[in-house]
């Protein structure tokens, strides 16, 4: 069965602040998403959220950047942002950076990561959703997932993984991409991959059969807007199993938490904490940034599940010394390493004080 899985998330409001998605929002997402199950446009569906991040995850026979599926999607963020309005949430509509919908969601803010496979026999995936963060952030737990030995054992020991994966590369400011194979090309693939400020993994392909193995949103809504609008916020579809790294695979990179930019005003790294759902409520300085992990069964289509894959004593460390990370990093205030480097401020105040102070620099003799 060839399906295709749609995840698209946007924030349309927060509460409170930006540390948590109101019921209503989600109801009313459930109560619009319901109508085209109804109709036969979608088979199934499951609303979620992360922090104050509305995630729709769709399954469907459409295809990839089909303009109906990114319709329902736009129109169902529009009603949730008259929800928000009327509950006076904090940045209604914030990820709506535009007025009308214009036959796709990408550019308009919503972030989107959709893939079309064959369904198999057991089709396991995982998806990721984080909230206070950049699109890059996907970059190194992608990275070990599918290229490193010492995080899956499977690209040595298992013969479908051995011949490894290709990765596909953005360069979400030049809108350039590349292909690289490992593991022939992994020092080439760091180059790039080692700044995800601006070089993000959209994709992943099994490198023999070219099947889709995973897949990223690497929207960037600094890029979009021209300013600083709110944290990309971005997900993430893996499958696991059989020619694929494992579930435990898959989320051995999430058990050691990782610097990521975002957090406060999207001008501050911190580390990336797996945490459950329910615990997706960053309020410390907005953050630190957080990550969720929902773990699916598709059978025909629907959605057997979740179950939420960070809500595990297993990464009980990972949460604590994530904390202990964001106490570190808290104690340098505005001074870097803990506030972005100057080319990533580009987008917040700076260029304003900097145009105000302009004329005061004088040349040193």
């Amino acid at each position: 069965m060839k399906l295709t899985l749609s995840v698209i998330k946007a924030d349309v409001g927060g509460y409170v602040g930006h540390s948590e998605s109101h019921p209503d929002i989600l109801a009313e997402a459930g109560h619009c998403l319901a109508k085209y199950t109804k109709s036969g446009m979608l088979i199934d569906y499951h609303i979620t959220k992360c922090g104050d991040d509305v995630q729709l995850i769709m399954t469907h026979q459409l295809g990839v950047d089909c303009e109906k599926i990114h319709r329902l999607a736009w129109d169902t963020f529009v009603s949730c942002t008259e929800v928000a309005k009327k509950l006076k949430l904090y940045g209604a509509g914030q990820d709506l950076l535009s007025d009308a919908f214009s036959g796709n969601v990408k550019g308009l803010g919503p972030g989107v990561a959709e893939m079309e496979f064959e369904e198999r026999e057991a089709e396991p995936i995982v998806i990721f959703m984080a909230d206070k963060t950049s699109s890059g952030s996907w970059n190194m737990p992608l990275y070990k997932m599918f290229a490193d030995p010492f995080n899956t054992i499977g690209l040595v020991i298992a013969p479908p993984m051995h011949n490894g994966f290709s990765f596909e590369v953005h360069d979400v400011k030049e809108h350039k991409k590349i292909t690289f194979n490992t593991p022939e090309e992994i020092y080439d693939l760091l180059v790039f991959i080692g700044a995800p400020a601006r070089y993000t993994i959209k994709s992943i392909y099994h490198k023999d059969t070219k099947e889709i193995a995973a897949v990223s949103s690497t929207q960037k809504l600094s890029l979009i807007a021209g300013r600083y609008v709110g944290k990309d916020d971005p997900v993430c579809v893996v499958r696991c199993q059989g020619k694929f790294p494992a579930v435990g695979e898959v989320l051995e990179p999430f058990a050691a938490p990782i610097l990521v930019e975002g957090w406060m005003r999207g001008s501050h790294m911190g580390p990336l904490m797996p945490v459950s759902v329910k615990d997706s409520t960053p309020s410390r300085f907005d953050g630190p940034p957080r990550v969720i992990a929902l773990g699916f069964q598709l059978a025909n289509g629907k959605l057997v599940g979740p179950r939420d894959m960070f809500d595990d004593k297993a990464f009980n460390l990972a949460r604590h010394q994530a904390n202990e990370m964001a106490d570190m990093m808290r104690r340098h205030g505005p001074f870097e390493p803990h506030r972005l480097p100057l080319d990533e401020m580009e987008y917040t105040t700076m260029p304003e004080v900097m145009k105000k102070l302009g004329k005061r620099f004088k040349k040193i003799e």
